[in-house]
Parts: C-alpha cells; structure tokens; sequence
C-alpha cells in the first residue's frame, strides 16, 4: 500500500531538538492548517485502512450497541476524517487533542455545529502537547495517533508509549504510526509554506520502536511498514494492553 503523505521532504538531521520545539510546532501548524487539510484530508487511505482495523475490534453499535467506548485521539487536526468517522458511531466518546489552536478551531467548527448536532456530548477538545495530557488509569478503550507521535523527541515518544498503556483500560488497543527508519532527529525549514512551515520528525525505527511497544507493556497485533510516494516509511502498530 502507497499513499502519498506529505510533499516532498528536504530533511535536515539535528543533533538535538530545539529547546522551544513545541511552540515552532504549533506556530507552523496554526499557519499552514487550511493549506495541510487540503493536501493530507484527501490522502487518507492508510489512516481509514488502519482505522478500521481498530473498529473491528472494539465494540461498535452493530456488535454491541449499548456499550459505551471511549477513545483519545493524539494530534486530531481539524477532524477529518478520524475524528469524525469515530464519533459515527453513537455509543463512542472522543477526546480529541491538538497542539494547533487553528485545527482545533476548524474540529469544532465542523464536529460541533451550532445548532448541536450528535456529537454534542461525546466529543472533547484539548489544546495543548500531547506528553502534558493528565488521564486517571484505565480511562480510555483505544488511543489513536496518526502523523502525530512522530513530531516528538525520541526520548519523549517513549515517555509517550507508558502513558498511552497508562490510560488504556485493561484489553484496550493503541493505534500510532512510527518512523520505519531510524532519525535522532530531523527538520525541515519550509514545509507547504515558505517562511512558516518548519517541521520536526523524530523516530527510533521499527525494531526499536517495536521493542520499545512491548517494552511498554503493549501486545503488537499488526506491524505493518507503509512507503509513501515520496519515499517516507512509516511504521503502523495496533497493539493490544494486557487484561491483567
């Protein structure tokens, strides 16, 4: 499976991330929002592939219509078309984070119309870094991270992974995608937009990134590695948290 991501990608290596990294992060994806969801919003086949792969095993309303599930979303964008395609089915509760104040702005605009529509009620929106997100143990049933986990410091990433076991209820699944090849740390200065779309990607590679799953405390179900058509690989993990 192919799927082109991204433009084509003039990477940098850094030997260390800049100390202000998460606020460049934000600052670049609250200026390139509306030019990024019209390049990636129709290039989702892979995220919906996988997508589904997850719902195939959690309880949706054709399998068990009365059991409520819950699922926290990890670098939503504007909410199309994961955070939308989770919350059609009425018996989820979706929260959904973003570092970008502009997607989060565009996710409410089109998840939470006014006058309300079904959504109302089972969506949450969180602005802020991923790593700084403070849940009770076993609160969420799936934990998605698309395109997002990446943009973290390789140590941080990690520290991410024991949350994400955290917060998943025993059983519950976690779906994120990695860099397949191993990167301390990259950076690209103008991504989608000259002067305002600095971008930084990080990966331990999918031996280590797999070690460090399971390391975690994750059973890997599928590991899949998936080129785009500008050469980028990622790889794709669902993984299971034990029942115990």
């Amino acid at each position: 499976m192919a799927e082109q991501i991204t433009p084509p990608l003039d990477l940098k290596p850094l030997s260390d991330p800049p100390a202000d990294l998460k606020s460049r992060m934000k600052a670049s994806y609250d200026a390139i929002a509306p030019k990024y969801n019209e390049w990636t919003i129709p290039h989702s086949t892979t995220r919906l592939h996988y997508l589904d792969q997850l719902l195939g095993r959690l309880p949706t309303t054709a399998s068990s219509p009365s059991a409520p599930v819950s699922v926290l979303e990890l670098g939503c964008g504007c909410g199309v078309p994961v955070t939308q395609k989770l919350l059609s089915y009425p018996n989820f509760s979706v929260t959904a984070n973003d570092l970008s104040s502009a997607q989060l702005a565009l996710a409410r605009a089109s998840l939470l119309p006014d006058p309300p529509g079904p959504a109302h009620g089972r969506l949450t929106l969180l602005e802020g870094d991923m790593l700084a997100l403070d849940f009770p143990p076993a609160t969420f049933d799936a934990v998605v991270g698309m395109y997002s986990i990446i943009h973290l410091p390789r140590a941080e990433q990690v520290e991410m992974l024991h949350k994400i076991v955290a917060w998943l209820k025993p059983g519950g699944w976690m779906l994120a995608n990695f860099a397949a090849e191993e990167l301390a740390g990259s950076e690209v200065q103008n991504w989608l937009e000259e002067e305002k779309g600095w971008m930084f990607w990080s990966g331990w590679g999918s031996e280590r990134t797999l070690e460090k799953a399971k390391e975690a405390g994750l059973e890997v179900v599928v590991q899949e590695t998936v080129e785009d058509a500008v050469d980028a690989k990622f790889l794709w993990i669902l993984a299971r948290k034990s029942d115990s």
